[in-house]
């Protein structure tokens, strides 16, 4: 019986020190897409959270109005996603928010109610900043007067009708002569200069450009954003490489690199293989990645792209120029 009892409260004493060394481990944690808008600008406010599988997590409540200046628009479910401790586990769940004040707001920690074995407890995340601009208004210059509309002058609009009737004279006798010159030469009246093609690195380039400019994927429009950037990334691979990347899977176009070895890098390769496998994870098993994700997504193809093309072939330069670089000065006596 006192051997029980010495049991029991060395269990007691021992199991506060657990859950503190459970509690360590559990991380909150809050950000948002850019601490900078404009106002009526949209960002995202995520919440997450990492802790063992064996802690029940309670959200907290974000009301629709943070601050009485920052409204919340909508909120997400919140998502689970494995980690490498087959232990442990993260969760998230984000809010779109915005602002039509301008001002520094502070938005505080949110805590999380933990339920570890039945003992209640809490853990804040870290408060995060938010500065919301105004239009800026140049308010050095005052009220100007309105300058009222003044007539032009009379004698050139009343010769224009007769300038105008001369030229369209004139290109109707210049039309009617050529159109019989290369009628005689059998050949067609207008022909169209072929545009050179432009390279694939630049037309790449120029759709990346695009698609930066849009910032789709700090709309919520994740989808759109990672099928722009592979199909980008398929058009360049086809024209660059030959490889039919646009009728093939993305396995099958990483198939088609392995088959080739030296063709890339194997950082580029690396860089290739994981923005193709993270956009067939977001556009087909609706997986949701984080900020951090959608940039280095951009990054990478902004690098394959670079690493890949094709440079130009510089032209030879003018040997008259060396020539006369290699003629020697003679004086005349």
């Amino acid at each position: 019986m006192k051997l029980f009892k010495h049991t029991a409260l060395t269990l007691l004493f021992l199991l506060p020190a657990v859950i503190a060394a459970n509690a360590q481990r559990i991380k909150a944690t809050a950000s948002i897409d850019s601490t900078n808008i404009l106002l009526g600008d949209q960002v995202k406010l995520f919440l997450e959270i990492d802790h063992p599988k064996n802690v029940e997590i309670e959200f907290p409540q974000v009301p629709d109005t943070l601050l009485e200046k920052i409204e919340v628009l909508s909120r997400s479910g919140i998502d689970t996603f494995e980690h490498d401790d087959e232990s442990f586990q993260k969760q998230i769940q984000s809010y779109l928010i915005t602002s039509f004040d301008s001002g520094t707001y502070r938005i505080p920690p949110y805590w999380f109610k933990l339920d570890l074995d039945g003992r209640i407890d809490s853990v804040p995340s870290n408060g995060v900043t938010l500065r919301v601009h105004s239009i800026p208004i140049d308010t050095t210059r005052g009220p100007t007067d309105i300058k009222m509309p003044y007539d032009a002058p009379l004698t050139l609009k009343e010769v224009t009708p007769y300038i105008l009737g001369i030229i369209l004279i004139g290109a109707i006798l210049f039309f009617i002569l050529y159109s019989i010159k290369r009628k005689k030469q059998n050949k067609p009246i207008f022909t169209l200069p072929k545009k050179p093609k432009e390279p694939a690195h630049v037309i790449a380039l120029r759709e990346l450009d695009r698609i930066k400019s849009e910032k789709l994927w700090q709309k919520g429009k994740t989808k759109q954003f990672y099928s722009d950037v592979t199909e980008a990334l398929r058009g360049y691979i086809e024209d660059r490489f030959e490889i039919q990347a646009m009728e093939q899977t993305s396995d099958e176009t990483i198939e088609s690199f392995r088959a080739r070895p030296g063709l890339l890098k194997d950082k580029t390769f690396e860089n290739l293989s994981q923005i193709l496998k993270l956009a067939d994870l977001v556009k087909f098993a609706k997986y949701k990645p984080l900020p951090d994700d959608d940039n280095m997504a951009l990054v990478n193809a902004y690098f394959f792209v670079n690493d890949t093309k094709k440079e130009e072939e510089k032209k030879p330069e003018n040997k008259a120029d060396d020539d006369d670089e290699n003629v020697e000065e003679v004086e005349i006596k």
